[in-house]
């Protein structure tokens, strides 16, 4: 592993895809169900890579050809071995709903007085970590690590790769459901964040006002936030205006449930020294992305963007955010949300239900919402894209909703 970090210090950027190649990189030649790296290490060379750590033993005579056992363990113990090397505080992020959301808002607090690496985008699982970790730099101050989970033991194995000193799960509620088998399981796996930073003597933020964390925590090194909870919430219309770092804050994120998601930002903003002025100056340019929390002006209507991903809890949250927000023609676009397992049947049956409690006019895309044989329910996005092409919903506030495979974005009679 020496030799290989070695190599690493002297080409410290990582690839593992062809289409995106970086001239005089460590290329690493990853499998999936449906490729293989293995295959483009020629190419890899061919196009700029210093180096290729591949499994392809026939060449294993090439000079710029380092063949191992096993290419993602490779990758992952080269990042562990680069994370005992760094100095800096490095925090790890996890939970059900809005660990992208608040990574983002942390970054953009902590940038205001550190140099900050942080995970890109989603890139939160067991190959997203590692080119994390191996992303940070000697320049970096502080590092921001995104972990995802959508089995038992991830997080754990994910924090014995990144050994965060500082920990904040957002929440646990149902998701993937199939892999995790039982809530109980999700709050454990999730938990193990925790476990990662206490063994190591490190610093726990926690929501005060959720009792799934909160409770049993038996650790004097926890800062508590989020005191009053949604009291610090002072308008929705339809963007949040907050208190938050002892001054009011106009956002750039709809969703009550954001203000947790705020709140954690400006408590890790504070441990850091953060000003106060800098932590609510950051929280209110952030501009979210992806898809998570968005409000555009399309046509006559205003969209809530929120397809990026969906489960029962997230789902249940933006519904009742949409029936807080004040407008005369509120309708929710809602996809399936995928793997459920033996939840699934009730968890849609139970979104219906709460739109017909709620008194939201909602539009459903799947299967699995078409199951319960619900009123106006499409088999895919195609099918209800002609029926709004015929049909166009004019003068509205749009919640589009989703998980991603459902492929919401394809929504051409609404977003666009």
């Amino acid at each position: 592993m020496e030799k290989l970090y070695d190599l690493y210090l002297k080409h410290p950027q990582i690839c593992t895809d062809t289409r995106n190649i970086i001239p005089d990189t460590l290329f690493f030649c990853l499998k999936g169900e449906h490729f293989d790296g293995n295959q483009f290490a020629a190419a890899a060379l061919e196009q700029g890579a210093a180096y290729v750590i591949t499994e392809n033993t026939a060449l294993a005579g090439n000079p710029h050809c380092i063949v191992v056992p096993d290419s993602l363990q490779t990758l992952q113990q080269l990042a562990a071995y680069h994370r005992q090397q760094l100095k800096i505080p490095v925090i790890g992020i996890t939970g059900t709903n809005g660990k992208t959301t608040t990574k983002e808002l942390v970054a953009a607090v902590l940038s205001r007085a550190f140099r900050t690496a942080y995970t890109k985008g989603n890139l939160n699982n067991h190959i997203g970590v590692p080119l994390t970790l191996l992303s940070i730099t000697d320049s970096d101050e502080i590092a921001i690590v995104e972990m995802g989970a959508n089995h038992p033991g991830e997080i754990e194995f994910l924090c014995n790769i990144a050994r965060p000193g500082f920990g904040l799960v957002t929440n646990v509620g149902k998701a993937h459901i199939e892999g995790f088998g039982s809530e109980a399981e999700i709050v454990h796996t999730k938990k193990a964040l925790y476990r990662s930073v206490m063994r190591d003597n490190g610093t726990l933020f926690v929501n005060i006002n959720d009792s799934k964390l909160r409770d049993g925590l038996n650790y004097d090194k926890v800062i508590f936030y989020a005191q009053g909870g949604e009291e610090n919430i002072l308008g929705m219309s339809p963007y949040l205006h907050i208190r938050v770092a002892g001054r009011e804050v106009d956002t750039h994120l709809t969703g009550s449930y954001n203000i947790y998601n705020f709140l954690a930002a400006a408590a890790v903003g504070h441990h850091f020294g953060v000003p106060d002025e800098q932590i609510a100056e950051a929280l209110s340019q952030y501009t979210p992305s992806n898809h998570r929390s968005q409000i555009n002006e399309i046509g006559t209507n205003t969209v809530i963007s929120d397809y990026y991903n969906a489960n029962p809890t997230s789902m249940e949250a933006a519904l009742r955010n949409l029936s807080k927000l004040d407008h005369p023609h509120k309708i929710a676009i809602l996809g399936d949300m995928r793997e459920l397992g033996p939840i699934s049947q009730e968890e849609h049956r139970r979104i219906i239900h709460l739109c017909e409690e709620l008194g939201i006019d909602a539009l459903y895309v799947g299967p699995e919402f078409c199951a319960q044989k619900a009123e106006h329910c499409y088999p895919d996005v195609h099918a209800l894209n002609q029926v709004l092409a015929e049909n166009p919903i004019t003068g509205a506030m749009v919640l589009v909703k989703g998980s991603n495979s459902i492929h919401l974005d394809k929504l051409s009679s609404i977003l666009s």
